[in-house]
């Protein structure tokens, strides 16, 4: 399959990471009084495949003063359409909330797909986790109080790390593609028109040129089995991890349908899940940023936090700490 051009890969991952620096600014103020986090950079969890690139690298960030007990671990991976290996420059975003309520933060980089087709990033997050467990001791976390969240294609990954044995005690997905096959049907009007123009394809997310079709090495059309085998509904099992789900009305890349089918499997299988529908919100990571238009929460059972008006680092981290008590 020929390559598309370069200049759509970047033009795909700045779109689907939209505003990283708003999203910085838009978080929690850091007071006077308050140093910043103590960083570790790309730390390599696994050789480099193929050299040069950088989809073996993770990045730390510890409270800025040690903790007297190990503190719990948060898994941070950016969302690019599987097409950079940058994905752990979406923790600093994250970071100077989590460090300074408790947390220890990880960026964590997989492979692209032009690197690896799936399930190399599975492999990847898998490997990461694993380089994280054995290395808790040297970066104060405790390794049984592991979560992952990730957005677009990193909350793909975080779900897939959730859902393989890992033993990630907690997943937050933010508008995650799920079921590629039943994507294009639930765009919004006009969405996958203004997709088609943006990335010059010809079919949506059905494209040869997608990327789902990118990420499997097939057009998803003609490759039922290996996009089944990339479904994360198909590895629910009633032993997953609780699960926060957040999505926007206005999603014109991964539509919202996708995080209720993923909610319908969740609550099918009795797995602890709560879905963060937020009215006018679209592909952006501001969704949780700041406090936005009221959401409509739902959950599996008996939630395992109150409802909130809107989804914010604040009511993540809760959500984290009770999943890590159940």
């Amino acid at each position: 399959m020929i390559n598309p051009p370069l200049s759509r890969f970047l033009a795909l991952a700045a779109l689907l990471a939209t505003t990283l620096t708003a999203v910085v600014a838009a978080g929690p103020p850091t007071s006077a009084a308050t140093l910043p986090p103590r960083v570790f950079r790309d730390l390599a969890y696994a050789p480099a495949q193929p050299a040069g690139t950088y989809g073996h690298l993770l990045d730390l960030y510890l409270p800025a003063q040690p903790a007297a007990t190990p503190q719990p671990l948060l898994i941070v991976m950016g969302g690019s359409g599987w097409f950079a290996d940058d994905g752990k420059e979406y923790a600093p975003a994250l970071a100077p909330y989590f460090t300074t309520h408790g947390f220890v933060v990880a960026g964590v980089s997989t492979r692209s797909s032009h690197q690896a087709k799936f399930p190399g990033q599975v492999d990847d997050v898998r490997a990461a986790i694993r380089w994280l467990r054995d290395n808790a001791h040297r970066f104060e976390f405790d390794p049984r109080r592991m979560a992952v969240l990730g957005d677009s294609s990193g909350g793909w990954t975080a779900l897939m790390a959730g859902f393989t044995g890992t033993g990630v005690r907690a997943v937050v997905d933010l508008y995650a593609p799920i079921d590629f096959l039943r994507m294009d049907p639930h765009m919004p009007p006009g969405a996958c028109a203004s997709f088609n123009r943006a990335f010059h394809l010809d079919a949506c997310h059905s494209s040869a040129r997608s990327p789902e079709s990118a990420l499997l090495g097939c057009p998803i059309q003609t490759c039922p089995d290996r996009v089944a085998a990339a479904n994360p509904l198909f590895r629910v099992t009633p032993s997953a991890p609780p699960v926060m789900i957040i999505h926007g009305t206005e999603d014109g890349l991964v539509p919202l349908e996708q995080s209720r089918l993923l909610f319908e499997a969740l609550a099918a299988a009795s797995v602890p899940a709560t879905l963060y529908t937020v009215p006018g919100a679209g592909h952006n990571r501001n969704i949780v940023a700041r406090p936005g238009p009221r959401a409509t929460v739902r959950h599996t059972g008996t939630g395992l936090t109150p409802d909130a008006a809107y989804p914010t680092y604040t009511v993540i981290a809760a959500f984290l700490r009770a999943a890590f008590t159940r």
